[in-house]
């Protein structure tokens, strides 16, 4: 058995003994001070209230619902409908008189505000706040438990009960070991009969737990013995003094700065303070906080060695800590060569950066810039179509020309019947690329087609047959899937035309994506060349979708010399 339940059942066994009517809480443990239940099952129908002291409406929650008791019958408009929440402390009014019905239940009472300055309320206002102090026992008294001849009190924290009666004194409740959490509002309820009518007069009482007061002085935890601050002459400067003080009852901590002229303690002058700032870190610890300001550091507050002191001082005595301020020393660079670092290394970092990225520089620029300048020159074929045939094979269907709706201008009428999505075959989403595009290119827009497999001789070496084709083309176009960049022939293509880019070729080059992935999702075995990898991300490309007309309409305006194709086209019809 703990020393703490040996004392509870040492003064509950004496009280057995001195007041045998009185055995249910005669000294109430923490462990036993709210009951497990609310207040009661069955609610007084009258209730009395103290104007200006807390009020709580006690209730039975229904289902841990929040119930709100409202005020009903006469009276009703001039408080504009006052409601409240069951359980909830609020500081009563003497407009809160009146009757109130509570919502979700079949509850309902009468509540009466009093004025204070009637009868014997005026003598228990040294009742209405207690202070206990922790780990030792307690006594809350009920306010104006005199006032009447029914002593028997009953005890409420949180609408839930805490004790009937107590063994030591009637209107009393006796705390044997109190705790941080024994803080809060209690609620006292005595019974009183006036003409026949029974009425549950309820006071509040206000308790306070205090930590056990300390013997020992305050500590300053910053700044620390003999340290030194940096400053700038000519500016302000603020000292900070933060201090540490244990509890102690009805005493205010205390923290000033002192200035010391030539460094002696006897010879101080109070600084201009702010305010201090005071902040619990711990149930007995208080910290705080106060600051001074020197509106200007000069060199005489330097040279003079002049001191700066806090001290922290309580009931118990004080600590101090002086500090001595020293000039802050500003770096200088030398003019030589403090300046030219900095572009120094942004040169560096720029040279590093177009090392690495060199090869995608250049292939942006001749794709994007220079192409334009070599669309004159005279070529043999406007276009070499690379692709490798996707299994399942599409089947070629037959191609039949329908046209739309007729044109207004014969521009128009050009225009259209070039577009192919205003023709079935457009419109077909089952064909493949590799069967569509040879016939848009060729047949429809009336480009210069180059196939390998039908406009190169067999039997010469495959690597020359492919660069004098390439010679012979004004443009590259390549269709990309994952089975082009796993095949080693189609690579090879691929890889001439970037390098024929690369060599101030007039080719131009476009990549159109067959599918929606990228060439960071396609790893095809073996490995692309890194010539190849770095290209990918840089290049003129498109991406194919079935029935997507945009891809039409890009795909044109990246076509060599457009507006001359059109124009001819446009006589020819």
């Amino acid at each position: 058995m703990t020393e703490r339940n040996k004392q509870c059942l040492s003064v509950y066994i004496l009280c057995s003994f001195t007041f045998p009517i009185f055995l249910d809480g005669c000294c109430l443990g923490n462990q036993k001070k709210e009951t497990g239940g609310n207040q009661r099952a069955t609610f007084p129908l009258r209730y009395r209230a103290v104007e200006g002291e807390d009020f709580m409406i006690p209730c039975e929650t229904v289902n841990r619902s929040v119930v709100s008791c409202s005020m009903t019958g006469e009276g009703r408009d001039e408080t504009e409908g006052l409601s409240f929440v069951c359980g909830r402390d609020f500081r009563v009014k003497a407009k809160h008189s009146g009757k109130y019905t509570c919502s979700g239940s079949k509850m309902f009472f009468h509540l009466q505000v009093v004025n204070r300055s009637l009868g014997c309320l005026q003598s228990d206002e040294i009742h209405k706040s207690v202070r206990l102090t922790v780990d030792k026992g307690g006594q809350i008294p009920c306010p104006g438990h005199n006032c009447g001849n029914n002593r028997e009190i009953i005890w409420y924290k949180h609408n839930r009960t805490v004790s009937r009666r107590s063994c030591r004194k009637p209107g009393w409740l006796q705390l044997c070991h109190v705790i941080k959490e024994d803080a809060g509002v209690y609620f006292c309820d005595r019974q009183i009969n006036e003409e026949g009518v029974t009425w549950t007069f309820r006071r509040a009482v206000h308790v306070t737990v205090n930590p056990l007061e300390s013997n020992d002085p305050p500590s300053i935890i910053y700044p620390y013995g003999n340290m030194k601050e940096e400053v700038e002459i000519g500016r302000s400067h603020t000292l900070m003094c933060k201090a540490r003080f244990p509890f102690e009852a009805d005493v205010s901590p205390e923290v000033r700065w002192y200035i010391n002229y030539s460094g002696k303690m006897e010879n101080m002058t109070l600084l201009r303070m702010e305010k201090q700032h005071e902040e619990r870190v711990t149930f007995e610890v208080l910290e705080v906080i106060r600051r001074a300001s020197i509106k200007e550091v000069t060199p005489q507050l330097l040279n003079q060695n002049h001191t700066y002191t806090c001290i922290a001082n309580n009931t118990h005595g004080n600590s101090n800590v002086s500090i001595k301020l020293i000039e802050k020393m500003k770096v200088k660079w030398p003019s030589l060569f403090g300046y030219p670092v900095v572009p120094l290394l942004l040169v560096a970092g720029l040279g590093m950066v177009l090392h690495v990225k060199w090869l995608e520089i250049q292939l942006i620029y001749r794709s994007h810039f220079q192409h334009g300048l070599h669309d004159e020159d005279e070529k043999e074929f406007d276009v070499l179509l690379s692709y490798v045939w996707s299994p399942p094979t599409a089947e070629v269907e037959v191609l039949t020309i329908s046209s739309q709706k007729g044109p207004d201008t014969d521009e128009e009428a050009c225009l259209s019947s070039m577009d192919p999505l205003n023709t079935e075959e457009g419109n077909s989403i089952h064909r493949p690329l590799e069967v569509l595009l040879p016939h848009v290119l060729e047949d429809r827009w009336a480009y210069r087609l180059c196939l390998l497999e039908r406009d190169v001789l067999p039997g010469g070496a495959y690597a020359n047959d492919v660069i004098l084709a390439m010679q012979r083309c004004r443009m590259l176009i390549c269709l990309l899937s994952a089975d082009y960049l796993s095949n080693s022939n189609a690579v090879f293509v691929l890889e001439s035309g970037i390098q024929a880019l690369l060599q101030n070729s007039s080719l131009k080059v476009l990549l159109i994506w067959t599918s929606r992935a990228s060439a960071s999702l396609i790893q095809p075995d073996p490995p692309l060349p890194t010539l190849v990898q770095r290209a990918l991300k840089v290049l003129p490309s498109l991406v194919w979708t079935s029935g997507d007309s945009s891809f039409w309409r890009s795909l044109r305006k990246a076509m060599p010399d457009q507006r001359v194709k059109l124009v001819s086209l446009m006589q020819e019809q």
